[in-house]
């Protein structure tokens, strides 16, 4: 009965809120400049603690990663209901030297790529892809929702008043339980949902800077052709096949005809 009444507390107690573009309903307990702050201080340390590269490829990423942040922005605050969304973000992107196929966003903007997906991307337009998803999570406190929904997993441990009032130490690990940061790589566990809906608005944020969405089912094919992945209802990512036809049907809809280039 305790666990259910500090669970009912919690949920009264949340803001409610919903995702830009997608209206999707979010709850989001955790504050927001606590959870930026702690992602600096993340961010750093994992920079720091990496072979940061400073090449045409390093370029290529900071040049998409601004063309795309400028343009969500300015998309942004051309809406009045998004009006300030990313004013606290402090955008940086990195490219990091090591095999693993993977990039990630933490929240405030904070982008790192690895040359191992590279190889994969092959274009501008393909890392393109890439960024406008990892923007997304950003963009859409994809990380906030995450620790909030790691909160609520650990709700029989914490009071209504620390809910309100995180202290340091809880949520840094709250930030290091919902990111699963290690010693040396950073997995970011987002689920399907936010998966999916990060996948949605990376391409409308790349097709805001000019880029083409259609090379998105290039990259998720040569995502696809070379590994085996795990049956969809057991991962927390949805599968290469559902992923190609969900981002066919949505450059196909008519809802995101207003948001071409």
């Amino acid at each position: 009965m305790k666990k259910y009444f500090i669970a009912m507390s919690i949920l009264l107690l949340a803001g409610c809120s919903k995702a830009p573009i997608t209206g999707r309903s979010q709850l989001l307990v955790v504050g927001k400049e606590s959870v930026l702050s702690q992602s600096e201080a993340q961010y750093k340390e994992i920079i720091e603690n990496s072979k940061v590269l400073n090449n045409s490829d390093s370029e290529m990423v900071k040049r998409v990663g601004n063309k795309i942040a400028k343009s969500v922005e300015l998309f942004l605050e051309s809406n009045s209901q998004y009006k300030g969304l990313t004013n606290n973000f402090n955008w940086e992107f990195n490219l990091i030297d090591s095999d693993q196929v993977n990039a990630w966003c933490m929240p405030g903007g904070k982008v790192a790529f690895y040359t191992g997906i590279l190889p994969y991307t092959k274009t501008e337009e393909g890392l393109a892809v890439v960024m406008g998803h990892e923007i997304a999570h950003a963009v859409a406190d994809h990380g906030r929702e995450r620790m909030s929904q790691e909160l609520i997993r650990q709700y029989g441990g914490i009071g209504v008043e620390q809910v309100l009032n995180l202290g340091g130490v809880k949520q840094g690990g709250l930030f290091l339980n919902a990111y699963g940061v290690a010693s040396d790589l950073t997995i970011l566990k987002y689920g399907r949902d936010h998966e999916k809906e990060a996948d949605k608005l990376g391409l409308i944020f790349m097709s805001l800077a000019g880029y083409d969405p259609n090379i998105a089912v290039l990259f998720w094919e040569r995502m696809a052709s070379d590994k085996e992945e795990p049956v969809e209802f057991f991962s927390t990512h949805p599968n290469s096949d559902t992923r190609i036809e969900l981002i066919k049907d949505y450059i196909n809809s008519e809802e995101f005809k207003q948001y071409k280039r």
